[in-house]
């Protein structure tokens, strides 16, 4: 995957800018802060990265909670870890520490299924995930796409979202915490929340006591609403598209925004998914930042794609040359 690359933007526009501004924010008797109509305000930049697992370690079952001491050995461990791959440490940001809620530290960022695993695919699931453009094919070195029939390499639009720079699920709805650009920012009015995400930059704009439109209307990150309930900002978000351009029906994603303190978040998420066997859900801190979010220009920086669609026409033209070599011989092979 192409590595980010971040610069300042010396020009905005006006009613943009308007349009963000957040409310004037007082603090109330609660010390949370809030906004001038008296809502939470929840505007800020958070870094969500956390060294709290995402799925519980089976050995634990279903115990929810770890000592501190606990959490206190996975952090050193990170902090002393090493690894060479797609990117060595250098690059990456997992975060050096995990955060307690309520004073606890838990086993995993999944409280239910209770064992905090995923919930078994269904057969649907395992269906349709096997008809989506993967991620990763097995590098073989050759143009076996020919052969069989397949284009995962024609051109920019049959690589994936991240190959494209496009758009990443699993940072935006819901969001978890990945191995770099944690950061996020929330911007909010009486009528909209704006969640800006560093990882692929994409702005999830929620209206706030509005209705989805009809089905047809779609994109990656679906269509999000939200509304008040109490001092929690509740958000639903459907209407996704499956990879590109394909409906991703059986899919809604509710979200909880709270305050955590005056800093913090508290940040809850439940998934409704026909591909699994029951609904998931989980909880994380999405600790405030005084770092900020710069442009993921991630498109003007992505050498990456142009050098798989070139590797991919080297090796069309090796593979067309022998079959032109040996038809030449008259082996009808190599």
């Amino acid at each position: 995957m192409p590595l980010p690359r971040k610069v300042l933007i010396p020009f905005a526009c006006p009613t943009l800018l308007a349009f963000l501004a957040a409310p004037v924010a007082a603090a109330g008797d609660d010390d949370i802060p809030r906004t001038a109509s008296g809502r939470p305000d929840l505007s800020g930049n958070y870094d969500v990265a956390n060294l709290t697992p995402f799925e519980r370690d089976p050995r634990l079952g279903d115990k929810q909670f770890m000592t501190a001491e606990e959490a206190e050995r996975i952090a050193a461990g990170m902090a002393a870890a090493d690894a060479v791959g797609g990117y060595n440490f250098f690059w990456l940001d997992f975060g050096n520490q995990a955060y307690p809620i309520d004073g606890q530290y838990r086993t995993s960022v999944l409280t239910d299924p209770p064992n905090g695993r995923m919930p078994e695919l269904t057969e649907a699931g395992k269906a349709r995930r096997a008809t989506v453009n993967p991620y990763l094919y097995r590098n073989t070195g050759d143009a076996w796409w020919i052969e069989a029939g397949d284009d995962p390499y024609d051109g920019p639009e049959t690589l994936t979202p991240g190959d494209r720079c496009i758009y990443t699920s699993v940072a935006t709805t819901p969001v978890r915490s990945l191995p770099y650009n944690n950061l996020k920012t929330i911007t909010q009015t009486d009528d909209h929340v704006v969640i800006l995400v560093e990882w692929m930059h994409w702005a999830k704009v929620v209206r706030l006591n509005a209705e989805h439109p009809p089905a047809e209307y779609r994109s990656m990150g679906g269509d999000s609403i939200g509304w008040w309930e109490d001092d929690t900002l509740v958000v639903e978000t459907t209407n996704f598209l499956d990879s590109q351009s394909d409906p991703r029906d059986g899919l809604k994603v509710i979200e909880r925004f709270s305050r955590h303190g005056a800093k913090d978040l508290l940040y809850g998420f439940t998934v409704h998914d026909t591909d699994y066997a029951a609904p998931y859900s989980g909880e994380l801190i999405w600790p405030g930042t005084g770092d900020l979010l710069y442009e993921y220009a991630c498109h003007e920086g992505n050498y990456a794609m142009g050098n798989i669609l070139r590797g991919a026409r080297l090796l069309e033209k090796e593979y067309y040359e022998k079959q032109a070599q040996g038809a030449s011989t008259g082996s009808g092979g190599d």
